[in-house]
């Protein structure tokens, strides 16, 4: 996966706008239109703030299915991000939770955008849907049949969610490269908002050989310097909040200070390496 091609720079910051709730889930409100008002406002926040890219997913929806979703979410998801992709020139992609990537892939295949997240793509983990087994066999013929070059970011040991077998980042990481041909891997921490561990990113990198390894939870401003010297990008929610609350919708302000101190962080990182 070629991160400049995709992103125009090597170490992209991919910001998440999470929908409101969508048909048929629980908390569903009745208008579409405030669910694109605000997916909208999001996107526009995180382009004006200088991401390189964004993630659209239908975070509100819990509780989650675990595989396919309802046909409306799908609908729905088509419609919004194909309006997105409107109102901003950097590259999009989806998730939709918990683990339905093959209607991930269609609609990204459908309206062109470049990416998709998948959380569980090889092994099994034990979430709160239940057991989820990966779809690498699945999607990546799938993928084939679409005739597709969506790439594929797949989590390693994804975040809410425990492996079966007692979690070693190495192995996991080399399945879901050379197993599960992911296009590039994901770490989070334990929980939405939870931190990454750097070592587990240390050891993720040494793994990947040369696919790209991104931050996946619990990235901020304070702490970006130090993640990002063993990663190649971040995907990054939280933090861009209001008042850092989930629940709140992306703040400008907070957009601009992360994507300064990420890009002071990898200008640090670039003068460290030794002159060969």
């Amino acid at each position: 996966m070629n991160l400049e091609q995709i992103f125009q720079t090597p170490n992209p910051i991919i910001g998440v706008v999470h929908l409101l709730p969508l048909p048929t889930s629980p908390r569903w409100g009745g208008s579409l239109q405030a669910v694109i008002d605000r997916a909208e406002q999001e996107v526009t926040a995180l382009g004006s703030g200088g991401v390189d890219g964004v993630i659209v997913e239908n975070f509100f929806d819990a509780p989650f299915t675990k595989n396919q979703v309802d046909p409306a979410v799908v609908s729905t998801m088509t419609i919004i991000v194909q309006r997105l992709m409107n109102l901003v020139p950097i590259p999009i992609g989806i998730n939709i939770l918990r683990n339905d990537a093959h209607s991930a892939l269609a609609i990204a295949t459908c309206v062109g955008a470049k990416f998709i997240r998948v959380n569980v793509l090889t092994g099994i983990m034990a979430t709160d849907q239940g057991l989820i087994e990966g779809q690498a066999h699945t999607l990546l013929r799938y993928r084939r049949a679409l005739g597709s070059d969506v790439k594929i970011l797949a989590d390693v040991l994804v975040k809410h969610g425990q492996p079966l077998e007692s979690p070693n980042i190495t192995i996991a990481v080399q399945e879901t490269i050379e197993r599960g041909l992911a296009d590039g891997v994901i770490l989070s921490g334990w929980g939405t908002g939870t931190p990454t561990n750097p070592q587990d990113l240390v050891l993720a990198s040494a793994a990947a050989k040369g696919k790209p390894v991104f931050i996946g939870s619990g990235a901020n401003w304070e702490n970006i310097s130090t993640l990002m010297q063993y990663a190649d990008g971040v995907i990054v929610s939280s933090s861009l909040k209001r008042r850092g609350q989930i629940d709140q919708p992306i703040d400008p302000i907070r957009v601009s200070q992360f994507v300064e101190a990420v890009r002071s962080s990898v200008s640090a990182k670039q003068e460290q390496k030794p002159i060969v």
